[in-house]
């Protein structure tokens, strides 16, 4: 992959790719976390000059949702979205529409020519769901308890 956008192969740049292969939508402190845990030592600058090189190639794409860090994925080369917990801030991918990408077209392009969309779909998490759920029944029994004396 490195070879083929013309980046060397060195050991930081193979330690970050594996880091965000194994840890989609990692921020930085993730990444450096996993990369010392397979180099030992390396700086955060060092983490963060392959990060910008391989987003630079396209190896990696960086999102940066309204409210998080900037994280770092290994899905590139197609248009598609991310769904983000507003509880725990888990984010999953979400395909784009099947067929042509409607979400290219917009409705006033200003002159630009449009290669990518980014939608961010928000919501609980099947777990924060659950436990939100689980938070307002208890809550609810324990209001009524309280109300009647």
């Amino acid at each position: 992959m490195l070879r083929g956008v013309d980046l060397r192969v060195t050991r930081p740049r193979l330690a970050v790719l594996a880091a965000v292969h194994e840890h989609p939508h990692a921020d930085t402190d993730t990444i450096i976390g996993a990369v010392r845990e397979d180099l030992g030592a390396v700086s955060h600058q060092a983490v963060y000059d392959v990060l910008r090189a391989l987003t630079t190639a396209r190896l990696l794409r960086r999102i940066e949702p309204p409210g998080s860090v900037a994280r770092y994925e290994a899905r590139v080369g197609d248009n598609h979205h991310h769904v983000v917990c507003r509880a725990c801030g888990v984010i999953a991918d979400v395909d784009c529409a099947v067929g042509a990408a409607p979400c290219l077209d917009a409705s006033n392009d200003h002159g630009f020519v449009i290669d990518e969309a980014e939608v961010i779909y928000w919501g609980l998490c099947p777990d924060c769901s659950t436990t939100s759920t689980t938070s307002t029944t208890t809550t609810t029994t324990s209001s009524r308890k309280d109300s009647r004396g």
